[in-house]
């Protein structure tokens, strides 16, 4: 492990969602935080590197949360965020 980064609940769903919704992956919450900071340490890295990270979770068990409309509006959560807008909070 070369860094670790906090990572905010709407910034890791974001993502999860994003990805969903353009590559069809069923991701959970941890991938999706661990995504975040896969691209938070490629924009301090630089072009011409090679980063890897960890897709350990399936949205499956997050399925009564992560993916239900009711869950999310009571914790204030938003899957319409555009990626762009979060990775500034990592």
């Amino acid at each position: 492990m070369d860094r670790a980064y906090r990572v905010t609940d709407q910034a890791a769903l974001t993502i999860v969602y994003q990805l969903l919704r353009e590559e069809g992956l069923f991701l959970g919450l941890s991938s999706g935080i661990n995504i975040a900071g896969a691209i938070k340490y490629a924009q301090e890295s630089g072009p011409g590197q090679t980063i890897v990270t960890i897709l350990c979770d399936s949205g499956h068990k997050y399925q009564s949360k992560l993916f239900n409309s009711q869950w999310l509006a009571e914790n204030d959560l938003f899957p319409d965020f555009r990626v762009e807008s979060v990775l500034e909070a990592i």
